[in-house]
């Protein structure tokens, strides 16, 4: 079922990863991006009523009761499970409690001649959530995203989702959603990206979704700012003799049930280890519920790398720079010094993925495909705008006015020489 490469094979191990990573997860997007374009212009004309339509065409309804509101959330908080609700709670506190450290302050700086100059740290005004509610709804989506942005200063956080589900609007409720309603796919994303009648129009648009709502973010951007394209999942695990092949397979394959063209790949220098996970995963494999997705994704997306070095393990990983990363080993805190390019880490046997996914508190959104060589995890510092502030007095732009005129000059841009000449700052 899965590959296992050997690095000693010239070239080879470094061949897999890089098709790997050029892999194409957007077959059909020109299809796609066609019909897109053709809801956003719909939606942005015709505002609720193409909304309606293309509800009512792809969900087969349009609810009665669109829109929900607090007490409506705080209903369905106190009426879920109490397991359920306890889980939430305590997931939330985490998530709260980590997310708190990455507030974003503004500062003042004073200089000579009374010169000052500053940054000032916004929270963004209206932020629109999108939550899918498909053959599976994700109450953990409303965590991740809403609490970074309550933290950072939201003043109004909208959220969309194609369905009524009461543990979504429990969760919204704990997490600080003020408004919801019930729509979906890129005809949503069009609703809050444009404004319509009753949906307002928001500063920035984050949340998971298909391969529609994903192209519709990435049409909007600009008109509307996005957390991310995101793609399939991935997991990158490095491990020495010390794994557990009982663990790893699990993990991996915790990846490769999401979807068909996820990635699940295992990095080690233990070749009885490769050998083994590689006949747990078979195993495992034949116990799964999402056992054909798994096993496509494991067909196509999974690999076992026999390498000669930890040197070479931890190189191949930043070349993946995969989205989730885990490292079993004797010492994963030193092992992790070497790594530069991953969304998030998991360090050692007992911290596997899914703690990251719901509970630990450290995000789940996170960067996919590669990204993770620039991109970061979603924060509170997505949720903020910075703007920079300057006062000179007139001895302080005397002082500067010939520096300034020169560059303008340099650039021939004769207004903004003037701008400063007109302004008479000397003495005389």
């Amino acid at each position: 079922m899965i590959k296992i490469i050997k690095g000693n094979q010239t070239g080879s191990a470094k061949q897999a990863v890089n098709d790997l990573c050029k892999r194409d997860v957007n077959e059909d997007l020109a299809e796609v991006e066609a019909l897109v374009r053709e809801i956003l212009e719909a939606v942005r004309t015709g505002g609720d009523d193409a909304l309606r339509m293309y509800s009512e065409r792809f969900d087969g309804f349009f609810p009665e009761v669109f829109e929900i509101g607090r007490g409506e959330m705080r209903r369905a908080f106190e009426e879920v499970d109490d397991d359920f609700r306890k889980a939430i709670i305590h997931a939330a506190e985490n998530i709260r409690t980590y997310h708190e450290k990455q507030k974003v302050y503004g500062y003042e700086m004073k200089g000579e001649n009374n010169v000052v100059m500053g940054q000032i740290v916004r929270g963004l005004t209206t932020v629109g959530l999108y939550v899918p509610g498909g053959t599976a709804a994700y109450p953990s989506t409303v965590l991740m995203n809403a609490i970074p942005a309550k933290i950072a200063g939201v003043e109004n956080l909208i959220m969309t989702t194609p369905k009524e589900n009461r543990e979504i609007f429990a969760t919204a409720y704990l997490a600080g959603v003020d408004r919801i309603f019930l729509c979906g796919g890129a005809q949503a994303v069009a609703a809050l990206a444009y404004g319509t009648e009753r949906i307002p129009r928001v500063d920035k648009i984050v949340g998971p979704g298909n391969l529609y709502v994903a192209t519709a973010k990435r049409l909007l951007f600009g008109q509307v700012d996005i957390d991310m394209v995101a793609g399939p999942s991935e997991i990158v695990i490095i491990a020495d003799k010390t794994g557990n092949p009982e663990y790893i397979a699990a993990d991996m394959l915790s990846q490769a049930e999401h979807d068909k063209k996820s990635a699940a790949i295992l990095l080690t220098t233990d070749e009885k280890l490769a050998i083994k996970v590689s006949e747990v995963l078979e195993n495992q494999l034949s116990l799964l519920r999402r056992k054909a997705i798994a096993e496509a994704s494991m067909n196509e997306n999974g690999m076992i790398v026999l390498c000669r070095s930890e040197d070479e393990m931890i190189d191949l990983a930043n070349e993946i720079a995969p989205e989730h990363l885990e490292i079993h080993s004797v010492d994963p805190f030193a092992m992790m010094s070497g790594i530069r390019n991953a969304g998030s880490v998991f360090l050692g046997p007992y911290s596997p993925e899914p703690l990251g996914d719901y509970y630990a508190g450290t995000n789940h959104v996170l960067p996919t495909s590669g990204t993770a060589r620039y991109a970061s995890p979603l924060g509170v510092y997505d949720f903020v705008k910075r703007m920079s502030y300057t006062c000179y007095t007139k001895e302080a732009l005397e002082l500067a006015k010939d520096d300034i005129v020169t560059i303008g000059e340099a650039e021939g841009l004769e207004a903004h020489v003037k701008a400063v000449k007109i302004r008479d700052c000397s003495d005389n």
